[in-house]
């Protein structure tokens, strides 16, 4: 696999990719550089050191969408798990550090907002440390009752653990 993986079960209709100067969004299947999503995501403070093979079967279950600079390759992605009917989740959204301040992320969040599968959803979800401002700008709000969530939370999943240190006998 030349690092590409398909972009979710059942697509719904083509929705058309989108061209602004050098970047281009697309959620089509070739679209999506998996490697590329990779090397960003093993080191982001949500799923550092996340295997290749979790972000292939990760991208693989969800709606997509890549960001492309003209000659520069995959430059921000973003996906969504749901069930295209009731329920989103926005989650692994980034923009390489040289393409940010260019309302690209903006760019990518209103795109997905907008997919038709992803239409009359009940509820669309996401968590950030750090960009609240980004999201409130497409309607996200802090949760209206906190206290009916709950959450299972494994931090460092995917890190190695240390061996355990070495006992003379």
């Amino acid at each position: 696999m030349a690092g590409r993986l398909g972009s979710g079960p059942a697509p719904g209709p083509k929705f058309a990719d989108m061209q602004r100067g050098i970047y281009r969004l697309g959620f089509a299947a070739e679209d999506i550089d998996v490697v590329a999503a990779h090397a960003f995501l093993t080191k982001a403070y949500w799923c550092e050191g996340i295997p290749l093979a979790t972000v292939e079967r990760a991208i693989a279950n969800s709606l997509c969408i890549a960001l492309h600079a003209e000659g520069q390759g995959q430059v921000g992605f973003a996906r969504v798990v749901t069930d295209r009917t009731t329920f989103a989740y926005l989650c692994d959204v980034y923009v390489l550090e040289d393409h940010r301040g260019q309302g690209l992320a903006d760019w990518m969040v209103q795109s997905l907002l907008a997919h038709p599968d992803l239409q009359g959803l009940r509820r669309f979800m996401l968590f950030t440390r750090d960009a609240h401002p980004l999201y409130a700008r497409h309607g996200f709000q802090p949760l209206a009752t906190p206290e009916r969530g709950m959450e299972v939370v494994r931090p460092g999943l995917y890190l190695p653990t240390a061996p355990p240190p070495a006992t003379d006998a």
